[in-house]
């Protein structure tokens, strides 16, 4: 078998439409003479013609691969891409995002001077369908949206993570620290219970000692359509990254660590609830309303986080029973 460098693994949802124009995208990567790659597409029990429009490219694209995976969540199909993949590279594309014409080469070629990386995200440029709400910057990071121009490594100063779009994590990487079922599962269907589920394993790869970096010199462009700009999505949205937050939080720490910072977090939280909320009642700013559900979540999300999990150990349990 012929060994492959890098893997683009799309996970596609009733994709038909968007999977052209990232699919052509694909086809004039520039640059990769040298590099042997493959385009693995995850179809997540699609109900359009997904795996039609692949059948499609095809012809045209000898190393697009197809599967179907019938199990809902973007967790599950990342797994699953991470299976199938054959690369020492793998990196994610979602259906909406389309990379810029060196993107491959430049993921690749990041790999290979930084020995120690286990995982680097792109600069991800916003393309709006319609005019982003007033102050919209405040909870762009969210949509994901990423700007930055320099390159840097995510330590232990920095509390974020690189978010799934535009994902490149090394395969061995993966296997060596993020093996294991994920609390946070992310988009299933078009819903979401839990966002975020790509940060959850980064921060046990952290925790095996791999580096985690943002690469300024990957670019893919994001395409926002105008329902993700409406009220009630930001809302439902922020409020549901809130809810996932304590996760990230405790993997933060140390075990021994976490009980001691849990009731300063939930001091703090509360203090920003109340703060945003005050805010908000002066100025009636959908922003404001946002930073506020996000606080909101944030505060409640250790019970949420602890209600999950019980259910999950419940559901575990009815199965082995059955």
């Amino acid at each position: 078998m012929v060994r492959i460098d890098f893997t683009v693994a799309i996970r596609a949802y009733n994709a038909a439409q968007r999977l052209p124009l990232l699919l052509q995208k694909l086809q004039l990567q520039q640059n990769t003479e040298s590099i042997r790659w493959e385009i693995l597409v995850v179809d997540n029990n699609s109900t359009d013609n997904t795996a039609e429009v692949v059948q499609t490219y095809q012809s045209q694209l000898s190393q697009l691969r197809y599967i179907l995976e019938t199990q809902q969540g973007a967790a599950i199909a990342r797994k699953r891409a991470i299976t199938e993949a054959q690369g020492t590279w793998i990196g994610f594309l979602d259906d909406d995002t389309l990379p810029a014409p060196d993107w491959v080469a430049q993921a690749y070629k990041f790999g290979q001077t930084h020995p120690k990386v286990g995982a680097f995200g792109s600069r991800i440029l916003p393309e709006y369908e319609i005019e982003p709400p007033k102050n919209f910057d405040r909870i762009a990071h969210y949509m994901p949206i990423m700007l930055k121009t320099q390159s840097f490594c995510y330590d232990t100063h920095l509390k974020g993570m690189p978010v799934g779009a535009g994902l490149v994590i090394r395969k061995q990487a993966w296997l060596e620290s993020a093996i294991g079922d994920q609390i946070i599962q992310g988009p299933v269907k078009q819903g979401f219970a839990l966002k975020g589920e790509e940060t959850e394993v980064l921060w046990k790869m952290k925790s095996f000692h791999w580096e985690i970096w943002y690469n300024a010199e990957m670019t893919i462009a994001h395409k926002i359509p105008q329902w993700r700009l409406e009220k009630d999505y930001l809302l439902n949205f922020l409020s549901v990254i809130g809810l996932s937050q304590h996760r990230f939080r405790m993997l933060r720490y140390p075990i021994w660590k976490r009980p001691i910072a849990f009731p300063f977090l939930l001091i703090n939280d509360l203090r920003k609830v109340v703060l945003s909320w005050h805010k908000h009642q002066r100025s009636n700013d959908l922003i404001d309303a946002c930073e506020l559900q996000f606080f909101m979540g944030r505060l409640l999300s250790p019970f949420y986080i602890w209600k999950t999990l019980l259910l999950q150990h419940l559901a575990s349990k009815q199965e082995h029973l059955s």
